[in-house]
């Protein structure tokens, strides 16, 4: 009975289209959909953004209020976090800011959170650690290297570790809170009689989506922010 229950839960992992590339088998699965429908409407909305702010009004309509909204929000979190480097961050963070929510919550629409998938979350941790040590190098130059050894050699070991361990912690923190939400749904859809997938669902989609989609794209940013302002302070 048990191993029938689980058989009917869907964590909504598909191969979709397979084809062969190199000698390798590779598949397009529903994270690659995903991910392409998060872009493209990311796209599609800053489009309309940036036209909307060229032709902005005295009295703005609804969406330059949402716009301003969005971007006074994003402004106020980097500067308050950066202070004087905001500047030349912030549209980095703006940018990974709406690419990480907009995935958190896409499982609101019916789509595979694609941040549900380790292999999306750690380019996003390994993207955030070239430009914590690109800029730190850009800054400090050999001092950048030489601060490992800091505050005496012995700790040269514990200290690399610890960079190393910076876009494993990023990746694994923002992949694991997704992908407990994905399961605890899938399981309740596929397991629970249909009495009880009307409604209590719409609770658990507000707190795993929305509320802890929320969470953990605001601790990527404001982590983010604080290990690149370590390096350039």
């Amino acid at each position: 009975m048990t191993s029938m229950l689980a058989a009917e839960a869907d964590f909504m992992i598909r191969g979709l289209l397979k084809f062969h590339l190199f000698g390798q088998e590779l598949w397009i699965t529903t994270t690659h959909v995903a991910l392409l429908i998060v872009m493209i409407g990311l796209i599609i909305f800053g489009v309309f953004a940036n036209r909307s702010m060229k032709r902005a009004k005295q009295v703005p309509g609804t969406f330059q209020n949402i716009v301003e909204m969005l971007v006074e929000m994003l402004d106020k979190m980097v500067n308050s976090s950066m202070g004087k480097n905001a500047k030349r961050f912030r549209n980095y963070i703006g940018t990974i800011f709406g690419f990480i929510f907009i995935s958190n919550i896409s499982g609101l629409i019916g789509l595979r959170s694609p941040t549900a998938d380790y292999g999306v979350t750690l380019l996003l941790g390994l993207v955030t650690f070239v430009l914590i040590h690109y800029n730190g190098i850009k800054k400090n130059k050999v001092g950048h290297f030489t601060a490992l050894f800091q505050p005496f050699a012995l700790l040269f070991p514990i200290n690399a570790i610890g960079e190393v361990a910076t876009p494993l912690s990023l990746s694994l923190r923002l992949f694991g809170n997704v992908m407990s939400g994905t399961v605890m749904l899938g399981l309740w859809y596929g397991m629970m009689p249909l009495l009880f997938r009307l409604g209590v669902p719409a609770a658990l989609h507000a707190y795993f989506d929305l509320f802890s989609g929320a969470i953990q794209t605001y601790v990527f940013c404001m982590l983010t922010m604080v290990y690149i302002n370590d390096k350039i302070e």
